[in-house]
């Protein structure tokens, strides 16, 4: 199975110039602190009995000469592969970010958002740790590792023959106990993940949470998933202790063993005490180098997890893509607004997949029609839109505009034909004006008045202290439903699509805005076609017609007069309303 490090690859191919910076300059660091041992040893086997000598005060200039060259590309080596983290990491983040966003809603049916800014951070902040710090270490220190082996064996052959025996002898179990390393990193992730989730949702219902008084019950299921998360990090890192000090124990215990025979060669004649001063140094570069590398190979362990767990995002891939070969979105008869055409459609959400939401449901509307879609909560109007606006696609049957089926048209041409007022309207923390032109980002200051001004929502805005510019919070806090609502509506005015889709579109509206919103809808339906989800159905009675819909089926179809004097589904729902109202 391909390591999950290895995924990463392609993110620093465009990179390759600053790579080999930090390579170059990694590896003189490294030679140069190798080669210091070597000027150290001429100074203690000159010795220092007649005086410094011009070749003394040339070697001491060497040694100075070698620590400035290590001062200078180890900081140069630092600078590069700090960028470099930064930078993959960046487009980690923003790779990952740019896919999740073009999934469909069937990915987030089953994947808690929370959970994907967990790997979005948590994840990518692993992972430059690693590629900024941990990864220029290891490396450095492998160099120096196999320098001072070299080295060592090229000194004294025979001790270090049998220290490298030894080191063998401690790699297996090493190697063993940092796969359960991994694997604890992984789930510890996964943990984190939980409890991140648990936050981003209850932090945006705070309201709810304090409406309910439970605070207090939130909290506590706060800190148990911390909790949970807790334990799992403190058995990744009781295990990844364990394997640091195996290995720093097992390596040093072989080095002095191997430090002891050099002692015993020195004594027996068969090496000067430069050489033996050389072997101290490089004994303790090689120790110094195999501890850095076991701490080093616990941040690789958890950086794998997290690797895993990203690439698992990337390798998501959304049911719902615009074709290879896209068709280019006819124009309606009518030059402005759209024909739709529902043709035996059949669909099944995938979380409910026993339970049809539309069954065999067929309809056509004309271009520059306004219908309405009534009936009981769980009818498939919501899922109309949805269809139409391509989340998802039928299991069998058509969705057309124009004469073109949806599946046969790119998302972005498909989706720039309709514009949607939802029931619960989404801002963005931004500006009033900002929030108004989302859908075109493009439209001049003007333009956005007038779509506020016939949203009825220019008065309101005026009265905020920085007008167009007032900030309007996260998700629109600072404003009440009904100035919401109103905006959204503007925002769907601006966009003059041929198709406006107004789900409760005036639900958050007092009396008197709710009859002055629904005079500039009427406005804003003519010349372009109109669907509208309406529970109250006295926002409907002027639509050219009305279909009733029940578990997924059309049952009833036809004006609001027509629809009562038949007394059937639609004059039942009217007169729980009507009845009530009066």
């Amino acid at each position: 199975m391909t390591h999950p490090l290895k995924s990463l690859v392609p993110f620093f191919s465009p990179y390759k110039k600053q790579i080999t910076i930090a390579g170059v300059a990694l590896l003189a660091a490294a030679l140069a602190t190798l080669a210091l041992p070597v000027v150290l040893r001429g100074l203690i086997d000159e010795g220092f009995s007649t005086g410094i000598s011009s070749r003394q005060q040339a070697q001491f200039v060497m040694v100075f000469g070698v620590a400035v060259a290590i001062g200078v590309f180890t900081a140069l080596r630092f600078y590069m592969v700090s960028w470099l983290g930064e930078r993959v990491t960046a487009d980690v983040r923003t790779k990952v970010y740019a896919h999740v966003i073009n999934q469909s809603p069937e990915f987030f049916e089953t994947t808690r958002s929370g959970e994907v800014l967990s790997r979005l951070n948590t994840d990518t902040t692993v992972i430059q740790t690693l590629v900024g710090s941990s990864l220029s270490m290891g490396l450095r220190s492998s160099v120096m590792m196999l320098g001072a082996i070299a080295m060592l064996v090229y000194t004294a052959p025979m001790v270090m023959g049998l220290v490298l025996l030894l080191i063998v002898l401690v790699v297996i179990p090493a190697v063993s106990i940092g796969r359960r390393v991994r694997k604890l990193s992984r789930s510890s992730q996964d943990r984190v993940a939980d409890a991140s989730a648990i936050a981003a949702e209850v932090l945006t219902s705070v309201p709810l949470v304090q409406s309910y008084a439970q605070e207090a019950r939130e909290a506590t299921r706060y800190m148990a998933s911390n909790e949970t998360a807790f334990v799992v990090a403190v058995r990744r890192n009781r295990t990844r202790a364990v394997l640091t000090a195996f290995v720093i124990v097992t390596i040093f215990s072989a080095l002095l063993f191997g430090l002891y025979l050099g002692v015993q060669a020195v004594m027996a004649g068969k090496l000067s005490a430069g050489e033996l001063g050389q072997l101290v140094l490089y004994v303790i570069l090689l120790g110094s180098s195999l501890a850095v590398m076991s701490e080093v190979w616990g941040d690789v362990l958890r950086a794998a997890g997290a690797a895993e767990r990203l690439m698992e995002l990337l390798a998501t891939q959304s049911p719902i893509q615009s074709p290879a070969n896209p068709v280019a979105m006819p124009t309606a008869s009518d030059g402005k607004g759209a024909e739709i055409r529902f043709d035996n459609v059949t669909f099944h959400y995938p979380s409910r997949p026993d339970r049809a939401a539309l069954d065999h449901l067929s309809f056509h509307i004309e271009p520059g029609e306004t219908v309405a879609l009534v009936g009981p909560s769980g009818a498939g109007k919501t899922t109309v839109f949805q269809l139409l606006q391509r989340f998802y696609d039928a299991q069998s049957g058509t969705v057309s505009i124009n004469g073109a089926a949806v599946t046969a048209v790119s998302l972005q041409d498909l989706r720039r034909r309709m514009a949607l007022v939802p029931q619960e309207s989404t801002l963005f923390s931004s500006s009033v004006e900002d929030n108004i032109a989302y859908g075109e980002p493009a439209a001049r200051p003007h333009q956005i008045r007038l779509a506020a001004v016939a949203a009825q929502a220019d008065g309101f805005i005026n009265d905020l202290p920085e007008g167009y510019a007032s900030q309007t919070g996260e998700r629109g806090v600072r404003l009440s439903g009904g100035q919401k609502q109103r905006i959204a509506i503007a925002r769907a005015m601006l966009r003059d699509a041929p198709l406006l889709l107004l789900d409760e579109a005036t639900s958050a509206l007092d009396a008197q805005s709710e009859k002055a919103v629904q005079q500039a809808l009427e406005a804003a339906m003519v010349g372009r076609t109109t669907l509208v989800i309406a529970h109250r159905l006295a926002t409907v009675q002027a639509a050219d017609r009305i279909l009733v819909l029940d578990q997924g089926r059309l049952v009833e179809e036809g004006t609001h007069t027509e629809l009562v004097a038949r007394g059937g589904l639609y004059a039942k729902l009217a007169a729980l309303q009507f009845d009530h109202a009066s």
